[in-house]
């Protein structure tokens, strides 16, 4: 199966939104949290990489992805330089990182393109009647908030969906929540132990989180979560 890029937009700072096509296909079907697998030929050595689908199923052959350029990655620089029509190879969509109880409310945390299954899970999950959902958001710069202003638009939409972008690194003049997304767990919980819990970022930080989670009595399949390298 192929993946032919459609179009690519700078969002922060070294992190772009690519739209793709999969044009075998006349439907890509998916589950909001899931994954592709991109390959191609770098420096006369085949890669592939996993990347979280950014965007909800569409009924068509189009999905978004979140990418951020690591300079002297196997594969991103690679994603960065193609231009609008060129192809790669993809792996059909995969992957557990799924809502697992729909009927339950949740807590979503995501570090830097963490973000993007939990782009995809809300557009699908968060409903006029659904379960309430809580996005810690943390990034260290203002400018990496990716996909702010959708969240925000959640907002002001749905009364049971909260949104805490979290700065690492703040400049004067931010008055919203400093630190790290740990930090801000227990106000999150607010003693509860009737929730499910989704974590998707680096590996330091999801170890971290899972390990506050057990200590505060969450069980093994209330904490589901996607780390990356």
């Amino acid at each position: 199966m192929q993946a032919r890029l459609i179009e690519s937009v700078e969002i922060a700072p070294q992190v772009r939104h690519f739209v793709f096509e999969a044009p075998d296909v006349e439907r890509l079907d998916f589950l909001p949290g899931q994954f592709v697998s991109l390959t191609d030929t770098v420096r006369g050595k085949e890669i592939t990489r996993a990347y979280s689908i950014a965007s909800a199923p569409s009924g068509a052959n189009r999905f978004e992805l979140c990418l951020n350029l690591v300079a002297d990655g196997p594969l991103s620089p690679r994603l960065f330089s193609l231009k609008p029509g060129e192809t790669l190879e993809m792996r059909p969509p995969l992957g557990q990182f799924v809502i697992r109880n729909p009927g339950r409310d949740a807590i979503l945390i995501a570090t830097g393109t963490g973000i993007a299954p939990f782009r995809s899970i809300l557009k699908v999950h968060l409903t006029d009647s659904s379960p309430a959902f809580t996005l810690v958001f943390g990034v260290r710069y203002e400018s990496h908030l990716m996909y702010r202003r959708e969240f925000e638009e959640m907002v002001r939409r749905f009364p049971h969906f909260r949104f805490w972008p979290t700065l690492s690194r703040p400049e004067p003049g931010w008055t919203g929540r400093t630190g790290h997304v740990q930090a801000h767990l227990e106000e999150a919980i607010a003693g509860r132990r009737d929730l499910d819990l989704y974590l998707c970022g680096l590996k330091l930080m999801v170890d971290d989180v899972r390990n506050i989670l057990k200590e505060m009595g969450f069980g093994r399949k209330q904490i589901i979560y996607e780390k990356y390298d």
